[in-house]
């Protein structure tokens, strides 16, 4: 491990930032059990597609979902007699629908590249790799002492969990400043006047969300060309099936 890495005990994160970890935990243990679920929805019409097929099924459902969720808001949130106290409140809502469906993205991805997700700090160096971006992959290349690209399949699968451990402590300090300094321009923008307020919520969304895509194929590089065996490579059965 790099000597710089750390310099003593990683002190322990306190008040609105622990907040903030605090959502993303909630996030990731709501989302967890529904990534396969997810993958199924994602191979629903087309039940012999590629890996590489269902993951620009899921990105494409993860775009319009978390934009769709910041417009809606936005606009609720904006519309006239809506006090600034509830449109505030309306978004802090929202944060967290956007933190699990960026963790059921992230997930899921990791899922049909084959990376194992049962273990919690392994889930939470995924989640939050991707979310961090470039910043992300940094950190998780300096401390794992793992250079080269796709730090997804090279460190997620393979690093020790304690040394996961100090990753995500690492992870959190970065998570709590950019996620939260976004969401912060992002709730006072949807309290701007009717329309705008879901133009700023949509369009500040759907950002995120194509950036979140991009860490994701950064970190995990092409599809696998045949379905792993984590996942069942049966086609999933259809609704007809079930009536």
């Amino acid at each position: 491990m790099a000597a710089d890495a750390f310099d003593g005990p990683v002190p322990a994160t306190t008040g609105p930032g622990q907040r903030v970890l605090d959502l993303l935990n909630k996030a990731i243990d709501l989302q967890s059990p529904l990534v396969r679920k997810n993958i199924t929805r994602a191979r629903q019409r087309n039940p012999e597609a590629t890996p590489a097929q269902v993951i620009r099924n899921l990105e494409r459902m993860y775009v319009s979902a978390l934009t769709g969720t910041g417009a809606a808001v936005g606009g609720a949130a904006a519309a006239p007699g809506v006090g600034t106290g509830v449109a505030l409140a309306l978004s802090a809502g929202e944060a967290l629908s956007s933190l699990e469906l960026s963790a059921l993205f992230a997930l899921s991805i990791a899922e049909v590249h084959g990376i194992p997700i049962d273990e919690l700090e392994r889930r939470r160096t995924i989640v939050m790799g991707i979310m961090l971006g470039g910043s992300g992959s940094a950190t998780i290349g300096k401390v794992a002492e793992r250079t080269g690209q796709h730090w997804g399949r090279q460190v997620a699968a393979k690093v020790p969990a304690e040394t996961l451990r100090q990753i995500n402590k690492l992870l959190g300090r970065h998570f709590i400043t950019k996620y939260g300094t976004k969401q912060g321009i992002i709730v006072i923008g949807r309290v701007a006047p009717f329309g705008i307020g879901a133009l700023i919520g949509g369009g500040a969304n759907a950002v995120l969300a194509s950036l979140a895509v991009q860490a994701s194929r950064r970190a995990f590089g092409p599809a696998p060309t045949s379905w792993p065996t984590l996942i069942d490579s049966a086609p999933p059965p259809s609704e007809e099936s079930h009536r």
